[in-house]
């Protein structure tokens, strides 16, 4: 599915936006940057993240080091792709190829996790 170029994603979704803490950190896989798709979960925040987590390619990795903490302030140096989706409330997961395709959906089990 594809956003119409007037929506904001939080717009498209019907959802109020989360937008992240100014100095809040995610957890981003440093090692899959330019693998496709590029993939982004968030948790509810706590302890000074504000839950994202974002990786690129097939693979999630339950390693303890295959996330990097990283300010939100810098995404944009890596992915500035998907600044529009961060400000998904928690709970929520998206996924772009890179080709067109967008897809935002509600993951309840990353609420309770």
């Amino acid at each position: 599915m594809k956003i119409l170029k007037e929506q904001t994603i939080c717009e498209w979704q019907n959802v109020t936006p989360q937008k992240p803490e100014q100095g809040s950190k995610l957890g981003i896989a440093l090692s899959t940057i330019g693998q496709l798709p590029i993939n982004g979960l968030r948790h509810k925040p706590e302890n000074g993240t504000n839950g994202w987590y974002i990786w690129c390619g097939t693979e999630l990795s339950d390693t303890d080091d295959f996330f990097s903490p990283l300010h939100i302030e810098h995404i944009s140096s890596y992915l500035p792709e998907i600044a529009g989706y961060l400000d998904l409330p928690a709970g929520y997961r998206f996924l772009v190829d890179g080709d067109n395709f967008e897809d935002v959906w509600l993951d309840p089990d990353l609420l309770n996790a």
